[in-house]
């Protein structure tokens, strides 16, 4: 393997893989920038100081103080932004403040039209805080309906927000397809990929402008960090990213950005067996007689599969459904669980079940969850890294608990 001094920021120590391409898996390992500390380190160490010495008055070192510039964050973004082929990365505390910082590209009073179904928590900066705070105005169109986006531009559009797939109905964008649109008009593209990961989906190449993860998913892998992180797609995006992360401050800390390398470092191998678990679990599912609707565009029944085979390499590892029963019969689902957890996230080794009407989107009103398709009996699946025979033997009991159990077929 040949290494190459970085392009882009002068950093000592700082090295890179050569240009030749890499298959994805041997790039979760190596790509981005390495930072070896006097001992040759082979993984990048945590740098918790949070400023850095200067030898004179006219010294300008890389890094002098952790809000602008961070060794241990620098390592990590470089490697985000080279799985999603990006120019460059900006870690943030979150997945939400990832979302805020793209927001404050905008200018004040400005509009964005935004996929139908969206992310609870995207709903809420925007509806809750940003109207209120900057003038911003938001239209929300099913994104595959071109004529809809374009009777939805106004002269003050400034970006479409994309979500796919959809949080939890798993709805899919024909991105390509929008972007054209979106490009056509001079009109800025953000997505959220945070289901997908980059291993799942290459948005900049379908032609959008910038992606956002929440990190505490599938790129960190282990429910065990907070973290979001936006990656441009030229130079002038990452540029004004950079000052919008250096002057308002919530950034990633160093500590979840070295446990959000570390995680991508098997993000293949995490995604390969929760997406191949996720269609065995899928077509269960479709054929259990207690299950109302699956939503899985892994599945050839869904009616968005033939885009999920263009622009997906699967189906992903989340599965949601409709379940035949009343509040008390999802309880008594719940608690025959074993593996499944209930908990408000996703994208973890551990297999975990979430209440959307409750959980993810609970901030919303009945009606607006309505809306979106959001039921009272509706259940999103993060399915892990267990073998699938023991998932799917753990929802059968749950689903025998609901009232029934054996399987059609």
């Amino acid at each position: 393997m040949r290494l190459c001094h970085s392009g882009g920021l002068s950093l000592p120590g700082a090295l890179i893989m050569s240009d030749k391409p890499r298959h994805f898996a041997t790039r979760t390992l190596h790509a981005g920038e390495r930072y070896r500390a006097a001992d040759n380190a082979i993984f990048p160490p945590i740098f918790t100081a949070s400023s850095f010495t200067k030898r004179s008055l006219d010294d300008t070192p890389a890094y002098a103080y952790s809000r602008v510039a961070n060794p241990t964050r620098d390592a990590y973004e470089s490697a985000v932004a080279a799985l999603e082929e990006g120019v460059g990365a900006v870690a943030c505390a979150s997945g939400v403040n990832a979302t805020a910082t793209v927001l404050e590209l905008l200018p004040k009073d400005a509009h964005v039209i935004v996929m139908n179904g969206v992310y609870g928590g995207t709903f809420r900066i925007l509806e809750d805080f940003r109207s209120h705070t900057s003038g911003l105005t938001t239209s929300y169109v099913d994104l595959n309906d071109l004529a809809a986006v374009s009777a939805a531009i106004r002269p003050e559009t400034q970006l479409i927000w994309i979500e796919s797939p959809t949080n939890p109905l798993l709805q899919l964008v024909d991105i390509k397809a929008l972007c054209e649109l979106a490009r056509a008009r001079g009109i800025l593209t953000c997505i959220d990929n945070t289901f997908c990961s980059p291993w799942n989906q290459r948005p900049l190449a379908l032609g959008v402008d910038l992606v956002m993860h929440s990190a505490s998913k599938y790129i960190g892998g282990h429910s065990d960090l907070t973290g979001g992180i936006v990656v441009a797609g030229s130079e002038a995006l990452l540029k004004r990213l950079r000052r919008i992360s250096m002057a308002i401050g919530a950034v990633q800390g160093p500590f979840d950005c070295y446990l959000a390398l570390r995680g991508l470092k098997t993000l293949d191998v995490r995604m390969e067996r929760q997406c191949a678990n996720a269609l065995r679990v899928a077509r269960f599912l479709e054929h259990h007689p207690q299950v109302e609707h699956v939503y899985y565009p892994g599945l050839e029944s869904h009616p968005q599969f033939a885009l999920c085979q263009r622009q997906m390499r699967s189906g992903g590892a989340v599965v949601a459904m409709k379940v035949k029963g009343d509040r008390a019969g999802m309880n008594r689902l719940v608690e025959a669980l074993q593996l499944f957890v209930l908990a408000d996230s996703l994208g973890g080794v551990e297999s975990m079940l979430n209440h959307s009407w409750s959980m993810s989107h609970c901030s919303l009103s009945a009606e607006q969850k309505g809306a979106m398709g959001i039921t009272e009996n509706l259940l999103r699946l993060s399915v892990g890294v267990e073998d699938h025979r023991d998932l799917i033997e753990d929802l059968a009991a749950g689903l025998a608990a609901l009232g029934g159990g054996q399987t059609r077929g």
